[in-house]
């Protein structure tokens, strides 16, 4: 089964309906009818918490989670292990720690395709099977 692992970019472009939105709903939607695994790293998801809660408040960010619970995500724990090899890329590539997250759950999940909005990932599409969004 094909596994998509989404970086918080691509989950704000499905909660702000920008480009790709669809794209990413698309995907969710196979999650949900156990068509495909879908997986976010906890640091890309407490990223989208954080984010939808400066930009839009507290009750906004408590509906964006329970909307998103609803496709039954695979939320991969920040583990020791996953830590270090964030690190690890974090510092080999001169990559943001955070997004490092993102990309080792990607490369540590067999036949993951990673979906992201976020082009400073063209720096490490070498390391694993990326989908872009759309340019706004």
């Amino acid at each position: 089964m094909k596994v998509f692992v989404l970086d918080s970019s691509a989950i704000l472009r499905l909660l702000d309906s920008e480009a790709g939105a669809d794209r990413v709903e698309e995907i969710l939607l196979d999650n949900a009818a156990q068509a495909a695994e879908v997986a976010i790293s906890a640091v890309q998801w407490g990223e989208v918490a954080g984010l939808v809660r400066k930009k839009r408040g507290e009750t906004a960010q408590t509906q964006a989670l329970q909307d998103l619970g609803r496709f039954k995500l695979r939320i991969e724990p920040a583990s020791a292990e996953r830590a270090v090899r964030a690190a690890e890329i974090k510092e080999d590539r001169k990559f943001p720690y955070a997004d490092a997250f993102a990309l080792e759950l990607a490369i540590s999940s067999p036949h993951s395709v990673l979906i992201t909005a976020d082009y400073d990932f063209k720096r490490v599409a070498d390391l694993t099977t990326i989908e872009f969004l759309p340019v706004k």
